[in-house]
């Protein structure tokens, strides 16, 4: 098992890897070349700008009982039909009863934004709630996880 991150705007990464260490899951954080990145615990794998060139190196790393961290939910329902978990950096856990729902969303979203419309105003700044619902929904997978092997 490892921790595969969709990190070039994650907000959550000190975060993934708190937790990481305490489990000893090794973390793999994909960023593209216009982004800097340095850990002392995580795997840096840097890819180049090409569009989803991140999602497409993070995919091809994930395999069967891993834990994937996206905002993305194609990403998300990649990493579910290999078999890994996905976590939204958000707190909330993608599974097989919601991620069609979002893709729905996702696709409706896209076509009116196609079509000229306006989708929804400015996301709302990040709030410390955030990064607690985060690490609870994060530690609990990870924690579940580990006990289960």
């Amino acid at each position: 098992m490892k921790i595969l991150v969709d990190a070039d705007a994650c907000p959550v990464k000190d975060i993934i890897e708190e937790i990481a260490k305490e489990f000893q899951i090794p973390v793999l954080m994909f960023v593209d070349t216009s982004h800097i990145l340095f850990s002392d615990y995580s795997q840096i794998i840097s890819v180049s700008k090409a569009p989803d060139a991140v999602d497409f190196a993070l995919m091809n790393k994930t395999s069967k009982g891993d834990i994937v961290v996206t905002q993305d939910y194609g990403v998300a329902a990649m990493a579910l039909g290999k078999g890994a978990y996905a976590i939204h950096q958000s707190g909330r856990i993608y599974d097989n009863d919601n991620i069609e729902q979002m893709l729905m969303i996702r696709h409706i979203a896209s076509k009116s934004r196609r079509a000229g419309e306006r989708v929804r105003g400015r996301k709302p700044k990040r709030r410390t709630a955030d990064n607690d619902s985060f690490y609870q929904s994060f530690y609990t997978l990870c924690k579940k996880l580990k006990e289960s092997q």
